[in-house]
């Protein structure tokens, strides 16, 4: 029964190390508020290239730490904001921005969804249209 339970403590402590929170090592060192505020504004605008639906500010995945401490080195190296989505645009593609620009491979992006929703508006006025448009027996008086 011992040696059971030292089996089943043993086997645990993986699991315990893998469950532990990736914590970021080091917080990051601004210069001054205006450069927290550029670098908050930014990683809003930008998307976890491994969560899909949450903000490189929001995430906790690896990735985006390691992403956010990028966006701040390239801040602080003098680049701009435009340059630094260029920069993540050619590494990670048109999907790390939120905002992706209109261009000929984004227009599904930016106007599927009206499409869709203009689609729908149409099938349901036809369909409501067929159904006022059926001609509906008279009643004979007869009961069945």
């Amino acid at each position: 029964m011992l040696a059971v339970c030292a089996l089943l403590a043993l086997a645990t402590v993986p699991l315990q190390a893998m469950a532990q929170a990736n914590a970021d090592p080091a917080p990051l060192q601004f210069t001054d508020t205006a450069e927290e505020r550029r670098f908050h504004d930014l990683v809003a605008e930008l998307r976890c290239v491994m969560c899909q639906n949450q903000s490189l500010a929001d995430s906790d995945a690896q990735i985006a730490h390691d992403l956010r401490r990028e966006v701040l080195e390239l801040m602080q190296s003098g680049r701009s904001d435009d340059e630094i989505k260029d920069f993540l645009v050619a590494r990670y593609g048109e999907f790390v921005l939120y905002r992706p620009e209109l261009k000929s491979n984004t227009w599904l992006l930016w106007f599927g969804p009206a499409l869709v929703l203009l689609a729908g508006g149409v099938a349901v006025v036809l369909a409501v249209r067929r159904r006022g448009a059926r001609v509906v027996p008279e009643d004979d008086g007869q009961e069945w």
